[in-house]
Formats: C-alpha cells, structure tokens, sequence
C-alpha cells in the first residue's frame, strides 16, 4: 500500500465524503456482519460529526479509514478499508481523536472480537455491558480510552 495517506478533517454539517463512508461501511457490513446501520441514521450522525478521514490521493482518492465523532469525544464509526488493515491507520485514527479531546469513549458490540482486541491493544477500557444496545437487540460493551494506555503515546508517534 501508499505510504502517501493524507489526513482530512471534515467539519459538522460538511458532507464530503460522506457517500464514500457509507460504502466502505456497506463493505464491512456485508463481509463481517458489523456497522449495521440504516443509511438515514448514518448519515445524520456522520453530518452532525466530526470526521477524520484518511485518503489515498490518486486518479479517485480511496478513502483508508474514517472516525466520525461526536463534540464529546466519542467514537459514532470506526472504520478501515479492509485492504488496509494492519498498518496502523485505526491507530492513527484515534490517535487524531485522542489529539483533539480529553475523553475518548465508543461502543463495540459484545460479539465483535476483532474490535474488542483492537480497542483493548489500544488502551481502551471496558466501562460497563450495555444490554440490547443495538437496533437488533444487541449488546455492547461502553468503552473509554484509559488514562494509562496508549493515548501519549500515539499522540506522540503521529505528530512525528
């Protein structure tokens, strides 16, 4: 992959790229199961957030990975291209988070393991079990970036 990812942050009320996100989460949705949202309700809280957004620049940018968050910090969607994960970029992404507020919580649904292994390899603690949190009924766990995780320490490493 491009070593040449460029970071946009999209303001509150802006709708670029917000067709794009919607894609890339109707990918996710299909191959894993997860992000299952009704297009309405995902584009409403992607307008109503702050978005930071990582770009392949070429002929048709390729959106990377998207964070859209709400003015408290938290995490509505997490998610990056499948093609590339393991590079650092979810990282990344909530290090840009974790840059600009002082809290940093989402939830992940109970069953998603590979989520849960990310947040908990990023620092993220398990706050309390929501029951029947999503549209279907399902659980999540409500997460919080801990004070001892690895929030310096991206914050660090992306300012590099």
């Amino acid at each position: 992959m491009s070593v040449n990812i460029e970071l946009r942050v999209i303001g509150r009320g802006d709708e670029d790229l917000v067709g794009d996100a919607w894609d890339l989460k109707e990918r996710i949705r299909a191959e894993e199961g997860v992000l299952r949202q009704r297009r309405g309700f995902f584009t409403d809280a992607y307008r109503r957030s702050t978005v930071y957004a990582l770009i392949e620049p070429g002929a048709r940018d390729t959106l990377v990975g998207f964070a859209a968050t709400r003015r408290d910090g938290y995490i509505l969607f997490l998610a990056v291209h499948p093609d590339y994960r393991g590079e650092g970029f979810g990282r990344r992404l909530v290090a840009e988070v974790a840059d600009d507020y002082s809290s940093v919580t989402c939830h992940a649904r109970t069953t998603n393991e590979a989520a849960l292994d990310f947040y908990e390899e990023v620092g993220f603690e398990i706050q309390r079990r929501v029951d029947n949190y999503y549209e279907d009924n399902g659980d999540a766990y409500y997460l919080r970036l801990g004070e001892n995780s690895l929030k310096e320490k991206l914050s660090r490493f992306m300012r590099r």
